[in-house]
């Protein structure tokens, strides 16, 4: 099967003009699946947007969410929305809820939003405010501290969830495929063609993940694992482990690509 990796299109840029376009041109490279890893729209549009998606693109459309598509409203009203909305899809899967997703008899497929949770970089000094933390309700009037602690639980939840789901997946198969919208190392998270400083790197990984990763590859080193993530805007892609890759998507507001199309 073959699949088109896609990462913080933001169609809430473009006209519907230019989403068709985009979604035509996707239509027309004839994958099997779509693959999202976050930042689809806003939390106004973003199941408009999956439905766009999902009428023009033929194959299944997994994603997970990022920080923008919660934009103008809650985490957990997003959330919910999109996980009713997935429920009635013959063809929306979204990776949270849909367990381990079996590719081919050697290829799986896990994925989480995930969060930056402050713990890489130096979160005490920076002075980096993103627009979560004032259009997302959760983070709504929060002082410094009190957001870190958001941060921390939402990264934690991200971990919890891999700590669970990645070791049946690789009880299953030799090679899993990991999409999440954070970066989960300090080195997937570029920005510009280098790794993003000490003030920004808070805002844009999340260590707990990172944690969990390398612990269970570390006890599968006959296993591989490869990560897709984004938010940082920045291209690039390293090796953490032998066995343990992760790429980091490249994005620009106002054009969507394609990062790259994969065979299983």
């Amino acid at each position: 099967m073959k699949f088109a990796w896609l990462t913080d299109i933001h169609f809430d840029f473009l006209k519907v003009e230019q989403i068709a376009e985009f979604l035509l041109s996707l239509k027309a490279l004839e994958t099997d699946a779509v693959v999202i890893s976050g930042d689809i729209g806003l939390a106004r549009n973003v199941r408009e947007f999956l439905r766009m998606i999902e009428y023009v693109v033929p194959g299944t459309v997994y994603f997970v969410l990022g920080n923008h598509d919660f934009y103008g409203s809650s985490i957990q009203k997003v959330r919910a929305a999109i996980g009713a909305l997935t429920e009635t899809s013959p063809k929306l899967r979204w990776l949270p809820t849909a367990g381990v997703v079996e590719l081919s008899a050697q290829v799986g497929m896990i994925g989480h939003d995930s969060w930056p949770d402050g713990r890489l970089g130096n979160y005490a000094t920076s002075r980096v405010e993103l627009n979560d933390y004032h259009l997302i309700h959760e983070f709504i009037g929060l002082d410094k501290a009190a957001r870190l602690a958001v941060m921390n639980r939402l990264g934690d939840e991200a971990a919890a969830y891999f700590r669970q789901t990645l070791p049946a997946a690789l009880s299953r198969h030799e090679h899993v495929y990991l999409v999440t919208h954070v970066p989960p190392f300090r080195d997937a998270c570029w920005h510009q063609g280098r790794i993003s400083g000490p003030d920004w790197l808070p805002h844009f990984g999340c260590k707990a993940v990172g944690d969990v990763l390398l612990d269970v590859m570390h006890h599968h080193p006959q296993k591989r694992l490869t990560v897709f993530c984004g938010h940082t805007h920045g291209r690039g892609r390293v090796d953490i482990l032998p066995n343990l890759r992760v790429l980091t998507g490249g994005a620009e507001y106002g054009a969507p690509e394609v990062q790259q199309v994969f065979e299983v």
